[in-house]
């Protein structure tokens, strides 16, 4: 296993928010305590032309300036640089899944709220989004989101794009409210808030055999770890053994796979993505 890190991902934000440093500085130690084997890669910050494969330049200079854009994603100096270093991690990882590696990007911010012109959500610039289109030519990529929040920026830059498949596996109703509509290429697949986890994990089975059903050359992983139980943002069922779940199912595929940090927001988090890396890896 490959881990895409850049300590200097946790050098902005505050503990008082939920999307704080502590979400990876904790994982980064856990990961290096548990598996001492796993090797680590310093991304490079992604160049601005692959940053407009997916985003416009009116976004781009938006991110740089004050004032916040909103409650969750203020305008922090520096941001657009972090934002950068995030896509190069998922760029490299997917660089890495192409040869064969399995990867895992542990950076921030995370992504997939950002859509081609607007940042939200503690997103800013959407790697998992970058990184497919960037991947796409001459091949099937397919992202599967399992984030509890729907990937709606995801699905704004992807919706219609040849060779391309979204699935998102969602709470809702929750943030954003969207991802209750499905497109050709863009499936979604909400799940009630307190619904039981037979049914919530019974949905991302469903969510993953549509991704093996469109036969991708490569995966690109939005993995999010907020559907656990005790996330405090959401009220999702899963457990840690579920996570591992999702990690078995990708390595089984034996598809090309790369995967980035989304959301998650328990303590416990350095634990669900051990257990998902740890799987997947077998």
């Amino acid at each position: 296993m490959i881990i895409l890190y850049d300590p200097l991902c946790a050098e902005y934000g505050s503990s008082l928010r939920p999307e704080q440093p502590a979400r990876v500085l904790r994982t980064a130690d856990y990961l290096l305590a548990t598996h001492p084997e796993w090797d680590w890669h310093k991304p490079a910050a992604a160049e601005e032309s692959r940053l407009l494969l997916a985003h416009t330049p009116a976004l781009l200079q938006r991110i740089q300036v004050a004032p916040d854009i909103d409650d969750d994603t203020p305008y922090i100096p520096g941001i657009y640089d972090h934002a950068r270093r995030a896509v190069g991690g998922a760029l490299e990882a997917a660089a890495l899944a192409r040869q064969g590696q399995k990867a895992f990007s542990l950076m921030r911010p995370p992504g997939h709220h950002a859509t081609r012109n607007q940042a939200m959500g503690f997103c800013y610039l959407n790697q998992v989004a970058i990184a497919a289109l960037h991947s796409a030519t001459g091949q099937r990529v397919a992202v599967w989101d399992f984030d509890a929040h729907h990937g709606n920026g995801t699905e704004d830059i992807l919706d219609g794009r040849p060779g391309i498949f979204f699935a998102s596996v969602h709470q809702y109703p929750g943030y954003p409210g969207t991802g209750t509509r499905s497109s050709p290429n863009c499936r979604n697949f909400p799940v009630a808030p307190h619904a039981p986890r037979e049914v919530y994990v019974d949905t991302l089975a469903r969510s993953w055999e549509a991704v093996l059903a469109f036969k991708p050359d490569l995966v690109l992983v939005s993995a999010g770890f907020d559907a656990y139980a005790q996330d405090p943002l959401t009220e999702t069922p899963l457990r840690r053994e579920d996570f591992a779940t999702l990690g078995r199912w990708l390595g089984e595929s034996r598809l090309p796979a790369a995967a980035v940090l989304e959301g998650g927001y328990s303590p416990d988090l350095p634990r669900l993505i051990e257990a998902f890396l740890a799987a997947w890896e077998k």
